[in-house]
């Protein structure tokens, strides 16, 4: 293979001298060809580029190839390992750089919420094979940067004193983050009588849909949550953005009364009142309120947010590449919603491996607003990674430079951190074991074909 790379190299040598001479052009000189063959990725043959195991360690994806390149990716927290593994059988043997065509045969294997970790893990992982092989970051590959570094907005942990809360945010914005996210729903008032009315018994734990607990705030509870509101405006300033999340499992009323209440603090928006299915019922609370909403974390592949975005039902949408499909159908969701003039944010509670693949697709779409991050409180977070020191510098992400998703992954703070599931081998994924005596067909066709 390496004799056959270089035989090629001599020979567009040759035919660009060749060129050059016919041309009279003299910055064909040997020493600029050399100067510009060492810019030339040659460690790969992308077109006989192969996968030839898949493996985990905790959440994190790792496919291994033929030519020594590994590409990672992640599976959404919470997501079982299987989601990823059952589909080894339809990509070992497989070209990653046929990105589309491989995401296209595998992705009747994910559904919503954490259902399309495994798909879309996978798919983030084929796309950071691609970039290496072709020796460009994952955002070049996308059509190119919109921004030179991504935008974090953090969560603040709420507090019921007003005072911790406000040293929270005071310590959020002197670590230079501009963009604001607070939980501001029933668990701050749950202990004081009267806040809502429910039945006896009924069940508001959040297994059951929020518009179906028979949940509903009382006057007394708004006003208080109101209250709380004010105090977290006062902490963090009229000039930032704040988002809101996790109102508790309320029926759509309480989400109007609500959202009216809060719409005095100029919110960036408020997330996730009710399941993102409901498209009349958000757009009926869109409709109501003069507060941005919000939704999406938990939808898979770009259908779901066309209809919402065609229908105007929410204002803003919330994608999270670890379960909407990976890194491509992400990107494809923003370009889509931007023809109906909705904005998008990027939602993301995963580890540093998935979080680059946020930060690839945020500075390739053009309608991006910011992207989330939860770990901002966790310095060991980001060990993972040793080529980016900090991820996160004073409220944004650099671009990362290096090939696929930039970034090298130290395998030791894998292996420390999952010391019983390390890479394990997976046999009993393969195609032969799935389907034993007859490979690519056997009792479990319609489940895995």
């Amino acid at each position: 293979m390496i004799k056959e790379s270089v035989k090629k190299l001599a020979g567009r040598r040759s035919f660009l001298r060749g060129a050059a001479a016919a041309a009279g052009a003299a910055f064909w000189a040997d020493e600029t060809l050399d100067a510009a063959l060492q810019h030339t990725n040659t460690a790969s043959k992308p077109s006989e580029l192969r996968i030839t195991d898949v493996r985990m360690a905790g959440a994190v994806i790792r496919l291994d190839t033929n030519q020594g390149l590994v590409g990672y990716g992640e599976n959404r927290d919470g997501a079982i390992p299987s989601y990823v593994l059952a589909l080894k059988r339809k990509v070992v043997g497989q070209n990653p750089c046929d990105v589309d065509k491989i995401f296209r045969s595998i992705k009747q294997f994910g559904y919503h919420a954490r259902q399309g970790g495994g798909v879309s893990g996978m798919e983030i992982a084929l796309w950071d094979l691609a970039g290496k092989a072709y020796n460009v970051p994952i955002w070049q590959m996308l059509g190119g940067k919109h921004r030179e570094r991504v935008r974090i907005y953090c969560d603040t942990p709420g507090a019921s004193d007003a005072k911790v809360f406000k040293e929270r945010f005071d310590r959020r914005k002197a670590e230079g983050f501009t963009y604001f996210k607070a939980d501001v729903g029933y668990n701050l008032i749950s202990k004081i009588p009267g806040v809502a009315v429910f039945p006896s018994g009924a069940d508001i734990s959040g297994s059951t849909v929020h518009m179906f607990t028979g949940m509903e705030y009382t006057d007394k509870g708004i006003a208080l949550l109101a209250e709380y509101m004010a105090k977290v405006r006062e902490a963090a300033g009229w000039e930032v953005p704040i988002a809101t999340d996790h109102y508790g499992h309320i029926g759509v009323n309480s989400c109007i009364r609500l959202g009216k209440a809060f719409e005095k603090f100029n919110l960036a928006w408020m997330e996730d009142f009710i399941p993102w299915q409901y498209t009349e019922l958000w757009k009926k609370i869109t409709d109501s309120i003069d507060v941005p909403t919000c939704t999406g974390e938990d939808i898979y592949l770009k259908e779901g947010f066309i209809e919402l975005a065609r229908n105007h039902a929410v204002d803003i949408l919330h994608p999270d590449p670890l379960t909407s499909g990976g890194i491509l159908e992400t990107h494809k969701i923003g370009d889509l919603v931007q023809e109906y003039g909705v904005p998008m944010a990027v939602h993301n509670a995963s580890g540093p491996v998935g979080f680059m693949a946020c930060v690839h697709i945020s500075a390739a779409t053009e309608n991006f607003l910011a992207l989330e991050n939860h770990a901002v409180d966790n310095p060991s977070w980001g060990d993972l990674i040793t080529n980016i020191k900090p991820i996160i510098d004073k409220g944004y992400v650099n671009l990362p430079t290096g090939p696929g998703l930039g970034i090298t992954v130290d395998e030791e703070v894998l292996k420390k951190n999952n010391p019983n599931n390390f890479f394990l081998p997976t046999p009993q994924w393969d195609l032969e074991q799935m389907n034993p005596g007859r490979p690519g067909r056997g009792p479990n066709d319609r489940l895995w074909s």
